[in-house]
């Protein structure tokens, strides 16, 4: 894919303001992804579910991924960029919709149809968002684009569990000595309700900005390229290079790692042997997580400039994997804080697994990136895998051992790119996510 240029190699006139909506798209996924994490402990409270039953909605938002990465590349194809995000924007819109719809009848499916929805239309954004950072403005400043538009992505995931817990565990069944009873579980409902379609206006708002950028969008926009492999085509080829395959996954369990630790937050820090507090405050204090991996974006952004992308992520796969099994080990403040520090460590481990396979990869970038993307799967496998250890050992903290597994398998993948140099080098090549 490539994009004309004036001749003085400068951005176009008028994709200032085009950038800065496509940027909102960074934001709003980000937000709605981490909302998942306080809407875990609202439903297995409502609904009265096992952690493995209210994770669920962990996996049919991430099986998304799987499910809905080829039609949106065909999406793509066919309606162009400004189109393509409209739809996938529209998509996230229905699914929220179907929330209320599915409380009114009281329908645990029903939320996690919606989430499939609504992660069906992220699937689309982040397919159509990701080329557009780098083109929407000059090649000199391109990098800035794509870190700039990732902090954002990160601050939406900070504040989305912040405010989810402020609307969802607050009132009703989670009210101070609060019972489960009929009347409660309609306000904890209808504070479901609230949240989603809240979440509705706001994508409304940002698709009507995105169709009047319209035209600055499509004029920056990548052109495809018609000998590039897509659809299944770009999967095919991505399958005959052992790198690709070795970097999805990396992605696999680096998302489901990630996910994981998200999901079983909000009821490990509430827990009485942990902090022993409200719910509802347990649920703000998951900003941390994602709050550390945006200033940990910045902070790893200005060390890739000096470290060797392999060294700095053998360093956070460890980092990380040790923190994990403190948290199997302790309780307490020592526990807590093990765990939401996680979050700081993962902050460079998807672009660095991104770029460190591009780089060795031997099939054409757009194909490895599309089977990369396909690995996001790991969030709907991973955190599952998680909630059963802990429902089979009666102890959250057990859970952990899931991501500790995960990230000693990430650092056999970081010390295998230390060893083996890129194709052309090590030479940086700007991560999509």
């Amino acid at each position: 894919m490539s994009q004309p240029q004036s001749a003085t190699g400068g951005a176009k006139r008028g994709t200032g303001l085009a950038f800065a909506y496509v940027t909102s798209l960074f934001f709003a996924w980000g937000f709605a992804t981490s909302l998942i994490d306080p809407l875990i402990a609202a439903v297995r409270r409502v609904f009265d579910l096992s952690y493995t039953e209210s994770f669920l909605t962990t996996f049919a938002w991430f099986i998304a991924y799987g499910v809905a990465s080829l039609p949106a590349a065909a999406v793509l194809t066919r309606l162009g960029y400004s189109w393509a995000i409209v739809v996938a924007l529209l998509t996230m819109v229905l699914g929220c919709l179907i929330v209320p719809a599915a409380t009114l009848i009281d329908f645990y499916p029903g939320i996690l149809l919606a989430l499939f929805v609504i992660a069906s239309g992220v699937t689309l954004l982040q397919v159509a968002a990701n080329p557009l950072v780098a083109e929407l403005g000059s090649k000199e400043t391109s990098h800035f684009r794509l870190v700039f538009s990732q902090a954002f992505n990160s601050l939406g995931a900070t504040l989305g569990p912040w405010l989810g817990a402020h609307v969802l565990l607050t009132g009703g069944v989670f009210a101070a000595g609060a019972v489960v009873t009929v009347a409660t579980r309609g306000q904890s409902l209808r504070s479901i309700d609230l949240a989603f379609l809240s979440m509705a206006g706001v994508f409304a708002l940002i698709a009507a900005f995105i169709f009047s950028a319209r035209k600055q969008i499509n004029a920056a926009a990548p052109v495809h390229d018609a000998a590039e492999p897509v659809g299944a085509a770009a999967i095919l080829s991505a399958l005959r290079s052992r790198w690709a395959l070795f970097g999805a996954l990396a992605i696999f369990i680096y998302v489901g790692s990630e996910v994981a630790i998200g999901n079983m937050l909000t009821n490990f820090l509430s827990g009485p042997d942990v902090l022993n507090i409200p719910v509802h405050e347990a649920g703000k204090m998951v900003a941390l997580y994602w709050g550390g991996a945006m200033v940990g974006r910045f902070v790893g952004s200005w060390l890739l400039t000096r470290v060797h992308a392999g060294v700095l992520l053998t360093l956070c796969t460890v980092v990380a994997a040790s923190l994990c099994l403190l948290v199997t080990q302790t309780s307490g403040m020592t526990a807590a804080y093990a765990a939401l520090a996680v979050g700081f460590f993962n902050s460079v481990m998807f672009p660095s697994i991104f770029t460190l396979t591009l780089e060795r990869s031997s099939a054409p970038a757009a194909s490895t990136s599309g089977l990369l993307v396909f690995g996001i799967i790991g969030g709907a496998i991973l955190p599952l895998l998680a909630a059963q250890v802990a429902d089979r050992s009666g102890d959250i903290h057990l859970g952990f051992f899931v991501p500790v597994a995960g990230y000693l398998l990430l650092t056999v993948f970081a010390v295998a790119c230390v060893r083996t140099q890129g194709r052309e080098g090590e030479g940086p090549i700007a991560s999509p996510h």
